[in-house]
C-alpha cells in the first residue's frame, strides 16, 4: 500500500463520517440556535431546556436520512475490505 492508496482511504472515511453525520449535527445546531435565540428574547436561562427539542429533531432527522446515510456507510465499507481483501 502505498501513500496515495492510503490517503485516498482516508479521505474517503473523512468524507463519509461527515455526510453521515451531517444532517443530524446540523439540525441539532439550528435546533440550538433557534432555542437560544428565544431564550435570549424571554430572558429564560434554563439550560436543560434544549435538550428535549434537539433530541426529537435528531432522530427525526435519523428516520428521514436513515436510508442514505446506510447506503454511504455500506459503500465505504464495501470499499474498505474490498482493498484489504487485494491486499491494497
Amino acid at each position: 500500500m502505498n501513500e496515495v492508496d492510503a490517503l485516498e482511504l482516508v479521505r474517503a472515511a473523512i468524507w463519509t463520517v461527515l455526510v453521515a453525520a451531517g444532517p443530524a449535527v446540523g439540525a441539532a445546531m439550528a435546533v440550538g440556535v433557534v432555542i437560544a435565540l428565544l431564550q435570549a428574547l424571554t430572558q429564560i436561562q434554563e439550560t436543560t431546556l434544549t435538550f428535549v427539542p434537539k433530541i426529537v429533531v435528531v432522530l427525526l432527522v435519523l428516520l428521514v436520512t436513515g436510508t442514505f446515510v446506510g447506503a454511504q456507510l455500506t459503500s465505504f465499507a464495501e470499499l474498505a475490505y474490498g482493498r484489504i481483501a487485494t491486499g491494497f
